[in-house]
């Protein structure tokens, strides 16, 4: 009761995501959790879910951290004493909240190890509720953090993910690129069976946001990878023209690796220009991921490094806090 107590306080004080009936409702469970969870408190759950993840693309993954963690907790704590029926729906809605805080860290910059635990949990939570899409997703994002629809929507994007993956793995270790290209096209033919993409959102359909476009930028970075730059050029150009196309976090990274890309085919000041455009977007906020594509990229420009545009995106980055 002292730790329920605690977390009442704490929760319904901190966590302005939840509405003021959100906040009776969780507030009561917290006291009595038998009685007091109900389908309108997961409902209020899964809202609270859905607007951090929003928050966390308007300000990056550190902000969000916070309310993910009170979100996991408050989940864990009633799960222990709710009634069945519930406890399932519950614990649905806390494996999409682990997946997405395992997200943040990654993002964030966290050691590996915790990015895996949130993602353990995740896996534990989809294991219990027998969601065998969710659990699958999550091996899919433990494979990706390593360097949403219908069942059959969910698998066609699962292998067109999966190969994608796949294929930059195969470009990573240094396969011929007839290889890495031929792995790209069962992809794009995994994709093309799919429905098309719906908006995404933290807990609707996995996947739901999988595109073409999406493809195309990540069949850039697997170009890259396998050393045909100009091809990478080529196709994030062409991707990043599509305006409202997707989120500033995606923006950044795919901006970051185009800097990349160019830094690759020998253009420099084209590179360095990009990269600081990338900086711009992703400096702020927070976006790890984009940041530490944009430092590889100072990496790859040190040749060049006496050339203005080179020595601006190499003094922003190191003016970077910590």
């Amino acid at each position: 009761m002292r730790r329920r107590s605690f977390l009442g306080g704490f929760v319904v004080g901190a966590a302005p995501l939840l509405n003021p009936t959100g906040q009776g409702r969780l507030a009561a469970a917290l006291a009595n959790a038998r009685r007091y969870s109900d389908h309108a408190l997961v409902g209020h759950l899964r809202s609270a879910l859905d607007e951090a993840a929003r928050s966390d693309g308007r300000t990056g993954p550190r902000q969000a951290l916070p309310t993910a963690l009170e979100l996991l907790a408050v989940i864990d704590e009633l799960a222990r004493d709710t009634r069945s029926s519930i406890r399932r729906e519950l614990l649905m809605v806390g494996a999409r909240a682990a997946e997405f805080t395992a997200f943040l860290h990654r993002d964030a910059g966290s050691p590996p190890q915790v990015t895996l635990y949130f993602h353990d949990r995740a896996i534990e939570w989809a294991s219990i509720t027998g969601d065998g899409p969710m659990h699958a997703y999550v091996l899919l994002r433990k494979a990706q953090a390593a360097d949403r629809g219908d069942a059959a929507r969910m698998l066609d994007l699962a292998r067109a993910d999966a190969l994608q993956q796949e294929a930059r793995a195969l470009a990573l270790t240094g396969a011929p690129p007839r290889s890495v290209a031929r792995t790209l096209g069962q992809a794009h033919d995994a994709l093309a069976a799919a429905a098309p993409a719906e908006p995404a959102t933290c807990t609707g359909p996995l996947c739901a946001g999988y595109s073409e476009n999406r493809l195309m930028a990540q069949s850039a970075i697997c170009h890259r990878e396998a050393g045909q730059p100009q091809q990478a050029v080529t196709l994030l150009r062409q991707h990043l023209a599509e305006q409202g196309a997707f989120a500033t976090r995606d923006r950044a990274f795919s901006t970051a690796h185009l800097a990349g890309a160019l830094a690759a085919a020998g253009e420099p000041d084209d590179a360095a220009a990009t990269g600081l455009s990338a900086l711009q977007l992703a400096a702020v906020p927070g976006f790890g991921q984009a940041l530490g594509e944009l430092r590889r990229t100072a990496g790859d420009l040190r040749p060049y490094a006496r050339q203005p545009a080179v020595r601006e995106l190499r003094r922003a980055l190191t003016a970077l806090p910590v």
